[in-house]
């Protein structure tokens, strides 16, 4: 199986784990049972050790097309051949919400639609990344693969040949003839219901249809909100980042981060997202989940909150290297676990106590132990809110004073003012507004430059985070030390018209990345909060040219348009639902 290149895939999932389908019909990433657990297929790392699936016609191909079954993750792969056309139909069912009965399943049914093609398929399950050969056993329509903790069952409509672990066909199909394969993990069933497949799309569909969005962007933020969606645990509540791990920031570096985990700042600024399209139970759920977080028996050096955390809400997450893999296109070492997590990065109070309030505001409002669990996080950061940290972008060249960490904790504390004022709830309200009062003039203080807000207190190096400060309300996106930082960043940082890079300092690790296309959608708002509609709309749609062919974003672009990074990434789908729901305002 050949290595595709990033762009080219399609994401399907049953909120518990995702599954990458390339344009050539390949399964080359999945991992079972859930989002963080070891990979079955990984060949979009290793093509030779990482296991796949494969299902491709055995003609020539004249072409292959992709697209998304309407307002659904059904996926539905295209080949045009020299004998006729065949389309493969890629999903993993979900019959209900929060089913307790939910069984995983990764669905693909190949349909002949015009003339008579030959079609092969390979499937060759390598569990925990690559380091496992299973054991297959069955008979011709139903094969087993077991090795140590995992069970996976393939039964398919046509006959299969077992080999080494393997299990390979080749058949033909003509008129309206379709085969169908469904791995199951744990014991699977005979054959595939039609329910499975109706029920699926009514579940997707009825998901959407609580969205608000009315907007001239509606069918890529609409596909950014299913894709969000695709990245929520519905068991627990956890929303992760993104589902791979090991995809490069530069092509051969060493920029290569596992992503299958749940970061408070991307979760958050996910509810955010969802909140703003009318979709509330999402917010709901990780409320839950991060209360569960929250404790007074914590370390005290890194406080209340981790930067991340498992599914499950452990923040162990020791980082190991998988040497036995050689990487997207070599790019080495593929790394499991994330040493960030044991980072102190102030931010994410700011941005976990902001989600919060806004679902306040707009959702069903916060539960009493729910208002608890914000006063031990406010407590903490009323005596540690000073201290240097990692930041946003996860620096592992130490910490430092980050401007960003600062606007955060400001928010973080003027947040639950607004929310104890509003809803008459027991706070310090003294000692708040002091310490907010604090922050703020330290920031304007020590942050400006004389040319524009730095990304480091006293210190002139830029990050384009600080394009947040008037989306929170720390300033007016009018105040003229605001405009002179957009210009600042934008003869520094942007390229392109759009394309962003989130900061122009060293950051302790080698080699170079990609623009950032959370920064590149952040540059459209603050465009548009600054009364610059009209190039704020040129950048957004300069920004869609860069997605795939199904409308997704990996973490980065490249300067050559590549897409870089784990993929689809949470950061990119949120930020531009931000930007097209901002920038609608002046078009509206």
């Amino acid at each position: 199986m050949s290595r595709s290149p990033i762009a080219e895939h399609g994401i399907i999932g049953d909120l518990r784990t995702a599954a990458l389908v390339s344009t050539r019909g390949v399964v080359d990433w999945f991992c079972a049972p859930r989002f963080d657990s070891p990979s079955v297929f990984a060949a979009l790392l290793d093509d030779e050790r990482g296991g796949g699936w494969a299902i491709e016609p055995t003609c020539e191909v004249v072409t292959r097309h992709q697209f998304y079954f309407p307002d659904t993750n059904i996926l539905i792969t295209r080949f045009l051949t020299e004998d006729g056309i065949v389309e493969v139909q890629d999903y993993m069912p979900i019959l209900r919400p929060h089913d307790p009965d939910h069984r995983q399943r990764l669905v693909r049914r190949v349909v002949n639609v015009r003339g008579d093609v030959r079609v092969r398929v390979r499937v060759q399950p390598r569990p925990d990344y690559g380091r496992t050969t299973p054991r297959a056993t069955g008979d011709r329509r139903r094969v087993r693969f077991d090795s140590a903790g995992l069970r996976l069952e393939l039964n398919s409509t046509v006959d299969l040949d077992v080999d080494d672990g393997v299990a390979t066909a080749e058949f033909s199909l003509a008129g309206q003839d379709a085969a169908l394969f469904v791995l199951t993990v744990g014991d699977g069933e005979d054959g595939c219901s039609q329910d499975w497949f109706d029920a699926t799309v009514r579940f997707w569909r009825d998901w959407l249809s609580q969205s608000r969005y009315t907007g001239r962007w509606r069918e890529m933020v609409h596909r950014s909100a299913l894709t969000l969606k695709l990245l929520t645990h519905e068991p627990t509540g956890a929303v992760i980042a993104a589902p791979t791990l090991g995809l490069p920031e530069q092509l051969g570096g060493e920029r290569n981060w596992d992503y299958r985990y749940v970061w408070l700042r991307d979760a958050a600024f996910t509810l955010y997202a969802l909140l703003r399209l009318g979709f509330t139970d999402e917010a709901e759920a990780f409320t839950g989940w991060l209360t569960d977080r929250v404790t007074d028996d914590h370390d005290g050096s890194l406080g209340p909150l981790r930067v991340m955390y498992t599914i499950d809400g452990d923040s162990d997450l020791d980082e190991v290297e998988l040497d036995h893999l050689s990487g997207y296109g070599g790019s080495r070492p593929v790394r499991v676990g994330n040493a960030a997590a044991g980072q102190l990065q102030l931010d994410v109070y700011g941005e976990i106590i902001d989600s919060i309030y806004l679902f306040d505001k707009y959702g069903e409002g916060i539960s009493h132990d729910s208002w608890s669990s914000l006063c031990v996080l406010l407590d903490w950061l009323m005596d540690n809110w000073d201290r240097p940290d990692h930041g946003i972008w996860e620096s592992r060249g130490g910490p430092k004073q980050h401007t960003f960490s600062r606007v955060m904790c400001w928010v973080a504390v003027e947040r639950m003012v607004r929310v104890a004022r509003r809803r008459g709830l027991p706070a310090d309200l003294t000692r708040w507004t002091t310490v907010r009062d604090e922050i703020y003039a330290q920031v304007m203080d020590r942050a400006w430059t004389g040319e524009a807000f730095a990304g480091v207190l006293d210190d002139g190096e830029l990050d384009a985070a600080v394009l947040l400060m008037p989306m929170v309300k720390f300033c007016s996106p009018t105040d003229p030390r605001f405009l002179s930082t957009l210009d600042t960043i934008d003869a520094n940082l942007v390229v392109d018209d759009s394309l962003v890079f989130r900061y122009d300092r060293a950051d302790g690790l080698d080699g170079d990345e990609g623009t950032f296309s959370l920064c590149s959608f952040w540059w459209v708002e603050a465009l548009a909060r600054t009364g610059q509609h009209d190039r704020a709309r040129l950048a957004m749609e300069k920004m869609f040219t860069y997605a795939n062919h199904l409308g997704l974003y990996a973490e980065e672009i490249a300067l050559t348009g590549e897409q870089l990074g784990n993929f689809p990434q949470a950061f990119t789908h949120l930020s531009l639902i931000s930007a097209a729901t901002n920038l609608d305002r002046f078009y509206s």
